[in-house]
């Protein structure tokens, strides 16, 4: 089934790896095959991953791009996903996390992504970050 992209001027997204911009007009791109494909506000840099939710995500990403070492990515999310689930008490971002696992485990990382923002959001809730958008709000004040 075809991934259809709508695309705001100027957005950039990651395609396999290769970072596309559109042009100055609202466009449209169709995929008629599978890729990993990732929005710009989905992509998060190294030094925005500072929260624990957050150092989930990150390698989650990695290995959905299938940049770097796999090995390493993999052995980073389950360090990071293990210390969040030991500090976490609340039944769903519990479950969540059982899910994100899962997902991971079987190379469904697009839909861990998504699950994992799930996470974000409980954290930023629970540490009383209201203002901080779960859609990676760091790049808000990059430009």
């Amino acid at each position: 089934m075809p991934l259809k992209l709508s695309l705001r001027p100027g957005e950039r997204f990651v395609v396999n790896g290769a970072v596309v911009q559109n042009g100055d007009r609202r466009g449209a791109l169709i995929l008629q095959n599978k890729a990993s494909v990732l929005r710009e506000k989905d992509i998060m840099q190294p030094d925005e991953a500072g929260s624990p939710a957050r150092r989930i995500y990150y390698p989650i990403m990695l290995l959905y791009l299938d940049q770097g070492d796999q090995e390493a990515a993999y052995a980073e999310f389950a360090v990071r996903l293990a210390e969040f689930t030991s500090a976490v008490r609340h039944p769903e971002a519990l479950a969540d996390c059982v899910a994100v696992s899962r997902e991971v485990m079987g190379g469904e990382y697009y839909k861990a992504l998504m699950r994992c923002r799930k996470l974000m959001a409980y954290e930023d809730d629970l540490l009383g970050n209201v203002d901080v958008d779960p859609g990676l709000s760091a790049r808000r004040d990059a430009g």
